[in-house]
């Protein structure tokens, strides 16, 4: 160590050692929040402005027939100074706020569009912030206007600060509110998933016996009246009619019982699910070890959402796999009923794959369940489901009870 010290610089600089370049103390995000910072007089004073002209004169006026429409409007409006404020807020200072939900149109008429407005939490949070804006603008302005001139070396630590104060109001006062907006956002997302959903299945189910029993029950239509047509000249010919149309009376019947085996299987009902998945694993190409460890039954809904997830997964395991074995595990933990598919395949499984994934992951979801995959390349593949436990209610799905 004391020989290297004794070198002159040039070796120094020699072997590389050079000292680092000089570079600016500001780096961008610094310049950003003093952006914002000096940004705050000029929009406080519109915000202020804004409240005080609007809503004050709504709140003058609410004695005379325009005084609560206008001051309706002034909320809207405010709930569109809220929206610049975030996007201002996720520019320069890297705030990510959810987007409050909007509300509902006019619906049945003026008066609950004006009750809707009136009582809008995400306005009335947005006045408030506008109305402390401003001398909070006054300050953060004047502070960093003078830093850049006196303070400079420590304006970047100045800045930092007074920024994680408006970081905190914007997430305070212009967020959602609470869980309540995201969850009715999840909800209208979900309410959608359930229309598409069912009307794709009705859909199929109108294509199925459109296509099947259908145009069965047509031709056993017309054959039986060429066969009585035929009884008394050609008793043979019409026996060997009659005969045919047995044979499509058995494939009508067989057809409606897989379309009704799809809509919910007989035996979910009347046995429950550990007969009925038992049923689905015998259906599977690969063999597949089936344990049901439930306590009581579910709700008839959370059974067929239960059931139909399963067999989905078991065709994907027999169809996209590759899989020697497989199992399906069903049990209940507090309020959840948690189902595991596993196989042994050759894994890769995706949301995005087209193998029907996304599919059941919104149809889940849209019951507030959850649906996981593991599924690294060369397997093994672990699927697992969660609903919503609900107690059975007394003659629930058993046709014929009341």
């Amino acid at each position: 160590m004391t020989e290297r010290l004794s070198r002159p610089m040039g070796a120094l600089e020699a072997d590389g050692d050079r000292l680092p370049p000089p570079r600016f103390a500001y780096d961008r995000q610094t310049w950003k929040e003093i952006a914002h910072l000096l940004a705050n007089l000029p929009v406080a004073l519109l915000g202020f402005v804004y409240v005080v002209t609007v809503l004050f004169t709504g709140f003058g006026l609410t004695v005379t027939v325009i005084g609560l429409p206008l001051l309706a409007l002034g909320l809207a409006g405010a709930r569109l100074l809220g929206r610049m404020e975030r996007a201002r807020a996720r520019k320069l200072l890297g705030v990510r706020v959810d987007e409050p939900s909007p509300l509902p149109g006019r619906g049945t008429g003026l008066l609950p569009w004006l009750w809707m407005r009136l009582k809008d939490p995400v306005g009335w949070r947005t006045v408030l912030y506008d109305f402390i804006r401003l001398p909070w603008g006054v300050v953060t302005f004047t502070v960093t206007l003078t830093s850049l001139f006196v303070l400079w070396p420590v304006l970047p630590f100045v800045a930092r600060g007074l920024t994680n104060a408006d970081r905190a109001m914007v997430r305070g006062l212009l967020s959602p509110s609470d869980e309540l907006e995201r969850r009715i956002a999840e909800l209208e997302s979900d309410r959608g998933v359930v229309v598409d959903t069912a009307n794709a299945d009705l859909r199929r189910i109108e294509r199925d016996l459109h296509d099947g029993a259908q145009a069965r029950l047509v031709n056993l239509a017309m054959g039986l009246g060429l066969a009585k047509e035929k009884l008394l000249e050609d008793p043979d010919s019409a026996a060997e009619m009659v005969a045919e149309a047995h044979g499509e009376v058995k494939l009508a019947l067989q057809e409606l019982r897989d379309l009704a085996r799809g809509i919910h299987p007989a035996v979910l009902t009347d046995r429950g699910l550990d007969a009925a998945l038992s049923a689905v694993a015998s259906r599977c190409t690969v063999p597949v070890k089936v344990t049901v460890d439930l306590a009581a039954r579910p709700a008839a809904a959370i059974e067929g959402i239960a059931y139909f997830t399963v067999s989905e997964l078991l065709q994907n395991v027999s169809k996209h796999s590759g899989a020697k074995t497989a199992s399906v595990e069903v049990w209940q933990s507090k309020q959840r009923l948690l189902i595991q598919v596993e196989d042994d395949g050759n894994g890769g499984a995706r949301l995005d794959a087209g193998t029907g994934m996304q599919g059941l992951a919104d149809r889940l979801g849209a019951v507030d369940g959850l649906f996981v995959i593991d599924s690294p390349q060369g397997g093994p593949t672990v699927v697992t489901a969660e609903l919503p436990w609900r107690d059975r209610a007394p003659g629930d799905g058993r046709p014929g009870e009341r």
